[in-house]
Parts: C-alpha cells; structure tokens; sequence
C-alpha cells in the first residue's frame, strides 16, 4: 500500500508545484490566497511515515519524508510566517536550504517511486520534475 501512495504524494506535490509556477507571475493575488493548501500534503506525508512503520518497509522512505516535510515547513517559514522575501533579494543563506530541500524532496518521490515501486511511475515523475523546472525557470 506504501508505494503507491506514496508514488500518488509525489503526483500531487508534482502536479501543485506546477500550478503555482505557472500562476504566480500573472496570478500572484489567487496564489496567495489559495496558496496555503500546499501545506495541506503534509498529512498524507504524516500518514506515509506511519505506513512505512506499518509495512516495515525501508526507512529511506521515512528520510525522504522527512525531507518532504523540513520542505514544506521551510516554505510556510519564508513565505506564510515571516514573509521573507528571499526569492527577490536572492540571499544565499536563506536560500541555499530552501534549493536543497525542494531539490531533495523530488529527488525522494522520483527515485523511491522508481527504485522500489515501477520504472515508468518513475519516469513519470521524473517527466513532472522536468515540467517543474521549466514552468519555474520561465515564470522568474
């Protein structure tokens, strides 16, 4: 049950991501509005770590997880709490762990899911990353 759930966390997170890239240069009033629902994937992630306790599966998915989580947690820090501009004025320090976790975490769902669950889910995901960065780099 583990796998494809988690497979289906990283369709979501994939498939958010890229809608918030694509709105936030002409939408950026409805994304800060609806922006926070991001936030909302943190639950079916609580839940994953609980499955992979349950099926006694790797604890690679656990660290990936975790990863995912410290993500989401950095972004709502920056962006939601202490409204930290840290994408305009470009501060390595601040930005430096945000890369580092968003890079991490899809390297988490695209590998996990590949390695241990189907190459083409994989691949899938892997396709969705690439979107990501496109849709990410041609809305800055």
């Amino acid at each position: 049950m583990l796998e494809p759930f988690f497979f289906a966390l990283g369709l979501v997170n994939s498939g958010v991501l890229i809608f918030i890239f694509l709105i936030r240069k002409e939408h950026l009033d409805l994304l800060q509005r609806i922006g926070w629902v991001y936030f909302l994937l943190a639950i079916p992630a609580i839940y994953a770590i609980f499955l992979v306790q349950q099926e006694h599966k790797s604890p690679r998915y656990t660290i990936f997880l975790g990863i995912f989580l410290a993500f989401l947690a950095i972004e709502a820090l920056y962006d939601w709490i202490l409204k930290i501009p840290f994408r305009e004025t470009m501060d390595w320090k601040q930005l430096a762990p945000y890369v580092a976790l968003y890079i991490s975490m899809n390297y988490g769902f695209v590998l996990m899911t590949w390695k241990y669950y189907s190459v083409p889910y994989g691949v899938i995901l892997l396709v969705l990353l690439v979107i990501q960065i496109i849709a990410n780099i041609l809305t800055h």
